[in-house]
């Protein structure tokens, strides 16, 4: 197979998949642990926050050349490893050859994280709620907004790859910031590791922000009947037990107690 220039022979998906397998099988005989990105059907993320990832990372023109290579990439299997940490994540992509890629973000700072806090206090009720993304819609565009959300612009993003391309994203970055994605769509919590922030404190405002006078507990409140479908179980709800009023009870019993009373007996 011919080269061109720096670059390697180009590979078809096939066997770009068997030669990712079979790294993939040596490096679990070395001890290593992998975390492949799977990806199912067409769309790289299905749920609120890996969509928005997505959507994000495609709304800046610095990445719109190279993202759709990328994201064959992903989608074909080609992510054999993904990790994601506190401000980075390392991945390793099977091109014409394996490649490692390091994306470095830098964490969120104070100040923003603190506008986004504030500007979510008492909207977000529940753990659920937050890592599901059943957000309201105010919510929803503070969180996703372009400059002052939760979402890394290009500015705060380093990107790294062993491959020859000297564009500043590849397309092993590329399908390396989809894979994210997709991660997302089954751990939303890594988003919040990834900016170094606590995402309890979205829901710990919640409390402070109740009114004065509010009732202790108020608020959204999951239904016992929908309770089963969050978390995958089964409820047996019982019946309610009519009760009878107290004042019934109270007058059957001040006649039972006439009925008993006699005369008074002389000694």
């Amino acid at each position: 197979m011919a080269w061109y220039g720096d670059f390697g022979p180009y590979v078809p998906v096939a066997e770009r998949r068997r030669m990712g397998q079979r790294e993939a099988k040596k490096r679990l005989k070395k001890g290593e642990t992998l975390s492949p990105v799977a990806i199912v059907g067409r769309k790289i993320a299905t749920t609120f926050w890996g969509a928005a990832w997505c959507d994000h990372l495609e709304g800046h023109s610095d990445y719109a050349n190279r993202l759709p290579r990328g994201r064959t990439y992903a989608r074909n299997g080609s992510v054999i490893h993904l990790e994601i940490g506190k401000g980075r994540v390392t991945a390793l992509v099977q091109g014409s050859a394996l490649y490692d890629v390091t994306v470095t973000i830098a964490p969120l700072t104070k100040p923003r994280w603190g506008k986004i806090v504030s500007a979510c206090a008492g909207e977000i009720d529940s753990l659920v709620e937050l890592l599901q993304g059943k957000l309201s819609r105010g919510v929803m565009e503070v969180v996703t907004h372009r400059q002052s959300g939760l979402f890394p612009g290009p500015a705060q993003i380093a990107l790294d790859c062993s491959c020859p391309d000297g564009a500043s994203m590849c397309k092993h970055v590329a399908a390396a910031l989809y894979g994210v994605g997709a991660r997302l769509d089954e751990k939303p919590e890594l988003l919040f590791v990834l900016r170094d922030v606590d995402h309890l404190a979205l829901i710990e405002s919640a409390g402070r922000a109740k009114p004065r006078g509010a009732r202790a507990g108020g608020g959204k409140v999951i239904a016992q009947k929908d309770v089963g479908s969050v978390f995958g179980i089964e409820l047996d709800v019982a019946a309610p037990s009519r009760k009878r009023p107290a004042g019934d009870v109270g007058a059957r019993a001040k006649a039972g107690k006439k009925r008993s009373a006699g005369p008074a007996r002389m000694k």
